[in-house]
């Protein structure tokens, strides 16, 4: 079977590598070099430097130009395969390929339709998330599915669960072309009563607060990015949380708004609760364990609070 590739991100790469084990994927199309990083040097995209160590030829666009529809037709691909490329794809290229044009989508749909379906997950403290093989259609993921697979949510980072659902789905994607070539795939149609949507997280809405309860500021730690950071003012100064778990022990030791250091170990009281945080970053420096940051932090009544 001969495959084109679209996608972008880390997310993406082992739909790529998962694909090139058992297909022939015969173009990659891709999001052009960009910075992705502090130095400020443009570098090429996560799929773009898995498919130039692949030996795969590469398109890079942002939008479906003509050129990059001559590209399409000139690969005589079997079935176009999408993971997270990040353009919006023009009807004909919907019907290019004989198979069609499939998408892996993290999420179990109809639920979190849309641009961050892992960390709304987290956030909600969902049981489970997931994997779609859908079809791409006119709204924001509204296609029909073919198949689904799930894994636990409970305690995972963002950057853990979305590099689960990433293998997940290249595994799934991979099964299930099988069954697109041979027509036996069973398409659902999405039960528009139980939609819902995966906004995309904004920085605001991440920021930990003394006056709400430990579960829901730990889902924000755990559903952090660099792009919408879990960030917090604590002993006078901006940091980010990088990891914490919920704390054992008397929460009595800890009201909502106090730091505690104790035993190397810091402790954040909220409004029912309390949080033992493990990494932070405190802003201009490098992240480090608790227990470094706590050498540096001095004196009684320290207190911890929302950003403005």
């Amino acid at each position: 079977m001969r495959v084109v590739f679209m996608g972008t991100p880390d997310f993406a790469v082992p739909s790529l590598r998962e694909l090139a084990s058992r297909f022939e994927v015969v173009l990659v199309l891709t999001r052009p070099d960009a910075v992705r990083s502090r130095g400020k040097k443009l570098e090429p995209s996560p799929v773009k430097a898995a498919a130039l160590e692949l030996d795969i030829p590469v398109t890079e666009a942002t939008r479906i130009t003509p050129e990059v529809m001559d590209r399409l037709h000139e690969a005589e691909a079997d079935i176009f395969c999408v993971a997270a490329y990040g353009c919006i794809l023009p009807d004909e290229v919907w019907h290019m390929a004989p198979l069609g044009i499939v998408n892996v989508h993290a999420s179990l749909l109809p639920r979190w339709r849309g641009a961050a379906p892992i960390q709304r997950a987290i956030l909600a403290g969902d049981e489970r998330a997931g994997i779609s093989i859908m079809r791409i259609g006119h709204g924001v993921d509204t296609g029909a599915y073919c198949a689904q697979a799930s894994c636990s949510v409970a305690g995972k980072t963002a950057d853990e669960l979305t590099a689960e659902l990433a293998q997940l789905g290249a595994d799934l994607l991979c099964d299930t072309l099988p069954a697109l070539a041979d027509e036996t795939a069973v398409w659902t149609e999405q039960d528009e009563s139980l939609v819902t949507h995966a906004q995309k997280i904004s920085k605001a809405e991440m920021r930990l607060d003394p006056q709400e309860s430990a579960l829901v500021n730990l889902r924000r730690v755990l559903a952090s990015s660099d792009a919408a950071p879990a960030r917090c003012i604590a002993a006078g100064k901006p940091v980010r949380i990088m990891r914490a778990v919920a704390a054992d022990g008397d929460a009595s030791m800890c009201a909502a708004g106090e730091l505690v250091c104790q035993s190397k170990r810091i402790y954040i009281g909220c409004s029912d609760g309390m949080l033992e945080i493990t990494s932070v970053k405190p802003d201009g420096k490098r992240q480090m364990d608790a227990s470094a940051w706590a050498a540096g932090l001095h004196g009684d009544g320290l207190t911890w609070g929302k950003l403005s």
